[in-house]
């Protein structure tokens, strides 16, 4: 008669264990994460500029993509985005007499949050940089600073430490929300654990092992946050 796997068995790294798929889970999220972080700050940067210095229609259409991505469940957003987008650029080709593509899991999930990302990105960053003294820019402009180069020197160091929590909020959220790309059928760590869950019939274990991992990727991004944030903030007053 077959004796049932052990605990230890069940997450090993090598056959019959899922421990392997889990961890490849968890590299997908951490990819999927970090490119969609990065396209949000990009986003980000560019939505608060134009709404600071953009023409008014500029800032209405920023205003509006901003209220409707924090308005929507992002699961609705996520499902709407992905097959909504692949179906427009498939009509589109067609537009032009070229066979449809299929669109890539992993940029597809990257586009899609990193455009969900971007919307509280672009609040996050207009109000780092609305709190930045406004005689640090002005005393750049006075010494005859070009645009990039006082971005660089003076407006980048002043509104990291005021956008740095606000931030490492989103890194979080962007971790946890990766778990919804799963339902346009996309393996990463939480689809890669119901699949470990569903075919040994040990939930329990594979879900305690999963937010364990969850877990561990929150722990290390906490010290990674608490470091940059020291950094941006040397030299400061601390608080009492």
């Amino acid at each position: 008669m077959p004796t049932s796997p052990s605990i230890l068995e069940l997450l090993s790294p090598y056959p019959p264990g899922w421990g392997g798929v889990l961890l490849q889970g968890a590299a997908s999220t951490i990819l999927i994460s970090l490119g969609a972080y990065l396209l949000g700050i990009v986003i980000g940067f560019v939505g608060a500029a134009g709404k600071l210095k953009g023409s008014r229609p500029v800032s209405a259409v920023l205003d509006f993509y901003t209220t409707a991505v924090r308005a929507i469940p992002e699961l609705i957003l996520i499902i709407g985005l992905y097959y909504a987008g692949t179906d427009g650029i498939n009509r589109l080709l067609s537009s032009f007499a070229l066979p449809p593509i299929e669109i890539n899991g992993f940029f597809a999930a990257v586009v899609v949050l990193g455009i969900v990302q971007g919307a509280y990105m672009t609040e996050v960053l207009r109000g780092a940089i609305l709190a930045v003294p406004t005689g640090q820019i002005e005393a750049a402009n006075a010494f005859g600073m070009r645009p990039w180069l006082r971005f660089r020197r003076i407006v980048l160091p002043a509104l990291m430490p005021n956008a740095l929590p606000g931030l490492a909020n989103l890194w979080m959220s962007v971790t946890k929300d990766s778990a919804l790309i799963a339902v346009v059928g996309y393996q990463e760590l939480a689809l890669a654990t119901r699949l470990a869950a569903g075919n040994t019939k040990h939930y329990f274990l594979f879900f305690f092992a999963a937010a364990l991992i969850y877990l561990t990727i929150t722990l290390v991004s906490n010290v990674m946050f608490s470091s940059l944030e020291s950094y941006f903030r040397r030299g400061q007053p601390k608080a009492a």
